[in-house]
């Protein structure tokens, strides 16, 4: 070839080559659609939310009913406030963090479930 010509592009018209994927089982869509699945799914998350709350619920009243129990066996009015202080107000909060905890879990595992990303 000589520097005066320069090589010819050729232009291929076709089908394109990329295989489009099949649209993906979407359980966002079976929400949405309020189809019977879409309705197990929400049930399911709203089951693991109240057994959550339930069990929350069980340990408070499991701290709140021995309360009366130990004033009886303490009779003394120091010891039921160092009771109260210290044996009934720090297990709440830890309650109420391990109840928060377990509902955003409950929540992170239904929007994994519903975007279809596996476990990990």
């Amino acid at each position: 070839m000589s520097a005066d010509q320069s090589p010819q592009r050729e232009v291929v018209t076709g089908e394109p080559r990329r295989v489009r994927p099949l649209p993906r089982y979407r359980a966002q869509s079976e929400i949405d659609e309020q189809t019977a699945l879409g309705g197990a799914y929400v049930r399911s998350l709203m089951r693991g939310q109240l057994r959550a709350g339930l069990t929350a619920f069980a340990a408070v009243v499991l701290v709140v009913a021995t309360l009366p129990v130990a004033f009886l066996a303490l009779r003394s009015t120091t010891v039921v406030w160092v009771v109260l202080g210290f044996a009934a107000y720090p297990p709440l909060p830890l309650i109420a963090w391990w109840y928060v905890r377990r509902a955003e879990r409950n929540e992170r595992d239904f929007a994994r479930l519903v975007e279809g990303r596996p476990a990990p």
